[in-house]
């Protein structure tokens, strides 16, 4: 292992709060001297398939974990997902089946490996440890703690004193995440700084169960690619660890400048001293934004794809929006006899989402049929006339159409 001060200079990168740095450095210190390495966990609740670039900071802490010779746990939450995380709700969580959590937890595994290394990795699903436990075992945890305590977290005062309802089940939400570190003697849990009470929470459950305390340390969130809110699925603003490499370079080009040092720094490779000599010299105006995120996007597609897929990815997104070449594979549209309307055909294919819509974007200009601008909203394809044809919508969208076997002309 290296000395702790060097592990600690690695691990400080991008990192939110250290709870508490001492405390770390004397068990980094004790792992040096005695050659055991630290238990290092995060846990993640599967309730949705898919993770994302956000999620993988702290996953590539985790790396940093690895690869200073410490074990890596990774915590499936099979169990808690049925409970529901509360963190940062205004409202009670949906509570989700056992399938549809066995469903998604499938996917992770895959996920997490392009980027920590499988053989050094233990992956634990929490229902191994949670689902034994015995009402009695319970009310014993449910014992260490307070509902005072429970109630300084920001979220559930807010919602009490807004009179808003909190079930039982997510006053133990907390406490049953916190024994997830008590079955696996973690001596350091990562999370974002959504989950700091939880974290902390697992310290004390730690101690009344007469274990050290783990260390935390949170880390950032980080924003989509609007550059407002958290990344997140469910805004459309994310870019997924399972995206194409074309989208996923094309997504990491649309960030506002506003946030482009966030994202050198939590989302790259990039040593941090080159982070803030790139990010000086788009201050100063020696280099345009758009060329640093190049090399970010490039960079963030070599992290899951591979090299080859980021000079691919690179050469595609040239090829659509710089030089405004189709890219080479389009998604098809079947045009049905009687659908000719390109209006119609845009909604068909995804490229509208409405007849409106369709019509607005004619109107600005956003529509273009084999590199000829469209202008008449009522413009109708004819079958057999240069078909398939490639129709564009706006910089990104591109569709071939074909009519179906069966119109005229095919």
């Amino acid at each position: 292992m290296l000395p702790p001060p060097e592990q600690l200079r690695i691990l400080r990168r991008g990192v939110e709060e250290i709870i508490p740095e001492a405390e770390l450095e004397q068990k980094l210190r004790r792992a040096c001297e005695t050659g055991k390495p630290l238990v290092v966990k995060e846990g993640f609740d599967p309730t949705a398939p898919d993770l994302h670039i956000g999620h993988a900071i702290s996953i590539r802490k985790l790396r940093d974990f690895q690869r200073l010779g410490h074990e890596v746990v990774f915590v499936i939450g099979d169990f808690t997902g049925r409970i529901g995380d509360p963190s940062g709700r205004t409202e009670t969580r949906r509570r989700m089946s056992e399938e549809e959590v066995r469903a998604n937890a499938e996917t992770y595994r895959a996920q997490v490996f392009k980027l920590l290394d499988p053989e050094r990795t233990r992956v634990e699903f929490n229902s191994k440890w949670c689902q034994p436990l015995g009402f009695a075992d319970v009310l014993e945890l449910a014992s260490r703690y307070t509902v005072a305590r429970l109630l300084e977290r920001d979220d559930f005062r807010q919602r009490f004193e807004a009179q808003k309802p909190i079930s039982l089940l997510e006053f133990l939400y907390p406490l049953v995440q916190a024994y997830d570190s008590v079955a696996l003697h973690a001596d350091v849990e990562l999370g974002g700084t959504d989950q700091k009470f939880n974290l902390l929470v697992a310290r004390q459950i730690q101690r009344e169960y007469g274990q050290e305390p783990q260390v935390i340390l949170t880390l950032p969130l980080l924003p989509g690619t609007d550059g407002v809110e958290k990344m997140s699925k469910s805004l459309g603003n994310h870019i997924g660890i399972q995206d194409p490499p074309d989208q996923m370079f094309g997504k990491a080009m649309s960030i506002p400048d506003s946030v482009l040092g966030t994202y050198l720094l939590l989302a790259s490779d990039l040593p941090e001293a080159e982070v803030r000599e790139r990010m000086a010299a788009v201050e100063s105006g020696q280099r345009h934004p758009a060329q640093v995120k190049r090399e970010l996007a490039r960079d963030v597609v070599r992290q899951y794809h591979g090299e080859a897929a980021a000079e691919a990815a690179e050469a595609a997104f040239d090829r659509v929006f710089v030089r405004g070449e189709p890219p080479e594979v389009l998604e098809e549209v079947q045009v049905q006899p009687g659908s000719e309307r390109l209006i119609q055909i845009m909604v068909d294919g995804g490229l509208a989402a409405s007849l409106g819509e369709a019509r607005r974007l004619i109107r600005q200009g956003a529509v273009e049929l084999d590199g000829v601008r469209i202008e008449d909203e009522n413009a109708r394809l004819e079958p057999g006339t240069g078909d398939p044809r490639t129709l564009r919508v706006g910089k990104r969208r591109f569709a071939r159409i074909r009519f179906r076997a069966g119109s005229d002309g095919s």
